[in-house]
């Protein structure tokens, strides 16, 4: 049984390098949410997180941009997947409901695209604010 944890481990261990290593090769700069992942380790959700081992990838992801010379900028998470990524607006919605629909700006698309976009924009944001302080 202990073999097989360890290939389980050095399986998402590859993968989390291969995956930095990819990201990095592409974009100068990446911007994750800043996530209590102990906090969320604690939640009904902990057997999924700790299975993905995302604290592990984040330090893989932070440690090769740093050697590299690129950022990794952490952004708030609270409300990527409720504001609207086009006007700004809050759109409420249930974690089950998986699109996200504005009915200020007429915009529509898939819940995490809408996350992820916001996600890019505070990142955005985060770096220009970076800069124009140094």
């Amino acid at each position: 049984m202990a073999k097989q944890h360890k290939k389980v481990a050095d399986t998402r261990k590859d993968f989390h390098f291969k995956t930095a290593k990819s990201l990095l090769d592409k974009y100068d700069v990446v911007a994750v949410e800043k996530l209590n992942i102990k906090g969320l380790t604690k939640t009904r959700l902990a057997k999924s997180i700790n299975d993905t081992g995302w604290s592990q990838f984040l330090t893989i992801l932070s440690n090769k941009a740093e050697n590299a010379g690129l950022k990794v900028i952490a952004v708030n998470p609270n409300g990527t997947s409720q504001e609207c990524s086009n006007c700004g607006h809050k759109v409420q919605k249930q974690l089950s409901q998986r699109m996200h629909n504005c009915h200020v700006c007429h915009s529509s698309l898939c819940r995490d695209l809408n996350a992820a976009i916001n996600i890019k924009n505070r990142g955005a944001h985060g770096l220009k604010a970076q800069f124009m302080s140094s």
